[in-house]
């Protein structure tokens, strides 16, 4: 066994199994406290709850809470593993919504036969948080899933492997286009994977300014084009009136490569081909699409991100997720719609050209960073993060009208 798999089962199993826990928030000391807590005291909330839905937030710790659920379709790169198998993830999102938002989280893995089940199953408890983050659903359930919540339901549902992903390329690409000289509306992109994060990266970038046409999708078959019979609705989006069928017709002369794929599957002969100063997003993780020594070896010229910590430019979704609901908690959101994720890409790519501090420095282990080709994307234990988008996210919540209360003082 390696050292480092031991270190992380041993991270795992101590000192107490698991990576998450509750802990009590008021005092709990006396007869007098217990009565309060529980009977007879606790009636008085239940009542005004009763009397006033709304006053669940001020009496409970609904408005501070968010589930972490998944049917363990898709963990990780890992495959479909199953609920069970998927709890250490959904525990370690639980974490990083405390360590990074201060968000109470509780995951929840949930078994099922149908897509509908797991609908009704999640639907029926929705009210019991603040929000609902989406983990590790395979495509294209996880789009059917995620449709059918927001409309059920009345607090944000957020697929984070869509949305948070997309949220963080998106910040980190408009970056990378603008230090390389590129104008979005020009383009050429070529996305290898056709999933859950391809798709919402592509959409999201469109959103950004991105021409469809301009982009071109890859599934496991080759160029998604108009021709084709075998595309999904979703695939169908992206289907390109075009002669291109491989990954070497596509990135000849594209600006921008995405990868959410699998390793190794960008040659250095097909970086080659790309036009000069290109941008290679190689996100499939552990393992990126070319490896980031390669590639430099082939193009100087050349802007490279990764979903890895260890090399520059790490496209993260801890960057994102907590500070989205954060957001959209504090001002009460019914969803999070696009000009909250549009906000947040903004917030993001605008926080990565401000100074940075010496405290960022320490945590990341650098002496120095500056926007530019190895820094256009802020570190995640940067702490201005937090303010920052969930500002960006509350404002434009209340601007758009999902809002249900003002901004809170914190933000003004």
């Amino acid at each position: 066994m390696s050292d480092f798999k031991q270190r992380a089962l041993d991270y795992h199993a101590y000192p107490t199994p698991g990576k998450i826990g509750l802990q009590i928030t008021t005092v709990a000391e006396t007869s007098e406290d217990l009565s309060l807590a529980y009977s007879p005291g606790v009636a008085e909330p239940c009542r005004a709850i009763a009397a006033n839905s709304d006053d669940v937030y001020k009496y409970t710790a609904k408005g501070n809470t968010v589930a972490v659920i998944s049917n363990g379709s898709a963990v990780l790169g890992l495959g479909n593993l199953g609920p069970l198998a998927s709890k250490p993830v959904m525990e370690g999102k639980a974490l990083l919504f405390k360590k990074f938002a201060n968000i109470d989280s509780f995951d929840i893995e949930v078994k099922h036969k149908t897509t509908e089940e797991f609908i009704n199953t999640v639907a029926s408890i929705a009210d019991t948080f603040g929000g609902i983050n989406l983990e590790d659903i395979k495509a294209p359930d996880c789009f059917i899933i995620e449709k059918a919540l927001q409309e059920r339901c009345k607090i944000p549902i957020f697929h984070d492997d869509q949305h948070g992903t997309a949220i963080v390329t998106s910040a980190a690409m408009m970056n990378a286009l603008e230090i390389q000289g590129k104008d979005i509306e020009h383009a050429v992109i070529v996305c290898l994977g056709a999933g859950a994060a391809a798709i919402a990266c592509m959409e999201l970038l469109i959103q950004c300014g991105a021409k469809r046409e301009k982009i071109y999708m890859l599934d496991t078959k080759g160029v998604v084009h108009t021709r084709r019979s075998d595309l999904n609705e979703y695939k169908m989006l992206f289907a390109n009136n075009t002669d291109k069928r491989t990954l070497d017709d596509a990135i000849a002369e594209a600006d921008v490569f995405v990868g959410v794929s699998g390793p190794n599957l960008l040659s250095k002969e097909q970086l080659l081909t790309m036009a000069p100063n290109p941008i290679v997003f190689a996100c499939s993780n552990p393992d990126p699409e070319i490896k980031p020594e390669l590639a430099h070896s082939v193009r100087d010229d050349l802007i490279m991100a990764t979903g890895r910590s260890d090399y520059p430019n790490q496209v993260n979704n801890v960057l994102c997720f907590p500070f989205i609901f954060r957001g959209a908690l504090d001002v009460r959101a019914r969803k999070i719609n696009n000009e909250m994720k549009l906000a947040a890409v903004h917030a993001i790519r605008t926080l990565a050209k401000a100074e940075v501090p010496q405290s960022v420095l320490i945590a990341s282990g650098e002496s120095s960073l500056s926007f530019g080709k190895s820094y256009i994307i802020p570190r995640p234990m940067d702490p201005r993060l937090c303010y920052n988008v969930a500002k960006a996210v509350a404002e434009a919540a209340v601007d758009s009208g999902v809002a249900q209360i003002p901004m809170p003082k914190c933000y003004l």
